[in-house]
């Protein structure tokens, strides 16, 4: 149930982009106009979350879970009906600070869910993946029919996970009180150096895979050919790979540890990376799923890591690694793509294998935090504290 709400919110950070050719189609917005919009969830969401993971580690606000799962479709539900420019950023930013309000807490009860499984973790991001990636599908075709005018139609995927997700909150909302002050007691200290060293890991995967999500699907038409459609392909195998990949990572976790799964998807993602950048033809769709998946291993287990380097602070720790996850690539993209007008797109990629290089080396210094009181059953954090993958 946790999956399907964080799916039902995440499809309101897909639905931006795909509402952006439709408001430059019907309100003639320059590019400049278009990428304010974008910025006014992306950007927003990145700066309020962090400071609703600092409120939820002071007071347990499952409330805040359903109200900012509203504030979201609300959002983009009101953003094809405001005629000025003005209301259309204040309403897509509104689903913004919806979506950034509802991780921290919901992270934190979906760890409660899962009584600190690295799998079940996985499971929990996987639906913001799916939610993300769904958001184009059915974006398109409702305002396609009716256009902007019906956006109101895009409030269902969050009164849906309201419903959904409503029972397993209040149950798990009861499960994290009665838990948290024994789990404060027995906490380990905060570690703010290693917290700081996975922060700049979470940057680098962000502006890599957000980078390539942005252009893929131009570069794929570039070097493969073939039009609109291979640009389609390309992102579903992107988008596929890092479904599976979303998966392979917890159940990696509890066989390796999470520290030595980090350290070698990074070091895949490098490979990865280069071949989709500087490897021509049909091979670089291929390639494209396998750079996503490597890449969307890690993903979940940045968020347990991050909790258990932060023990005292779980929601500040969640909100900064899910938050940097997306937002610092969406305003890192707009720079690609200048550079790509410059000097095309593949020396506009090619930094980017660069960032997972970097990524692959600072997880080197990461330690294997002792899995907390009550989570230790199926972490597998004994393993791959030698490794020096």
């Amino acid at each position: 149930m946790m999956a399907l709400g964080h799916a039902a919110v995440d499809f309101y950070q897909g639905a931006v982009p795909a509402l952006v050719p439709f408001l430059v189609a019907e309100r003639g917005y320059g590019y400049t106009a278009a990428s304010g919009v974008v910025l006014a969830a992306t950007l927003l969401s990145s700066v309020v979350q962090p400071l609703f993971g600092a409120l939820t580690d002071r007071w347990t606000m499952p409330w805040l879970i359903p109200v900012s799962s509203l504030c979201a479709g609300v959002g983009i539900a009101l953003s094809g009906l405001g005629g000025s420019y003005a209301l259309t950023w204040l309403a897509v930013a509104l689903a913004g600070i919806g979506v950034a309000a509802y991780h921290p807490e919901s992270a934190r009860l979906a760890r409660a869910a899962g009584r600190g499984s690295h799998v079940a973790m996985g499971w929990y991001s996987l639906g913001g993946t799916l939610g993300f990636a769904l958001a184009p599908v059915v974006v398109g075709p409702v305002l396609t029919a009716g256009g902007l005018g019906a956006t109101p139609w895009l409030v269902v995927p969050a009164v849906a996970g309201v419903l959904g997700t409503a029972s397993a909150v209040r149950v798990l909302a009861r499960r994290t009180a009665a838990g948290q002050a024994a789990a404060a007691r027995s906490a380990a200290p905060d570690n703010w150096p290693v917290f700081l060293r996975l922060s700049a890991i979470v940057v680098c995967r962000s502006v890599v895979f957000v980078g390539l999500s942005a252009f893929i699907g131009l570069y794929a038409q570039e070097r493969v050919g073939g039009g609109p459609a291979t640009g389609s392909a390309a992102l579903f195998t992107l988008f596929a790979g890092g479904a599976a990949g979303t998966v392979a990572g917890g159940r990696l976790a509890v066989r390796w540890g999470r520290v030595r799964t980090v350290r070698i998807a990074y070091a895949a993602s490098v490979p990865a990376v280069a071949g989709v950048v500087l490897v021509p033809g049909p091979a670089l769709l291929a390639l494209a799923a396998l750079a996503a998946a490597v890449l969307y291993v890690p993903f979940s287990l940045h968020v347990t890591l991050g909790q258990d380097f932060l023990p005292s602070r779980v929601g500040t720790a969640s909100g900064v690694t899910l938050g940097l996850a997306v937002s610092v690539g969406g305003v890192v993209s707009p720079g690609i793509g200048a550079l790509g007008e410059t000097v095309g797109l593949g020396w506009a990629l090619a930094p980017l294998i660069g960032l997972c290089a970097l990524a692959w080396w600072l997880a080197r210094g990461l330690p294997e935090p002792a899995a907390p009181e009550g989570y230790g059953a199926s972490t597998g954090s004994a393993r791959g504290t030698t490794s020096s993958v």
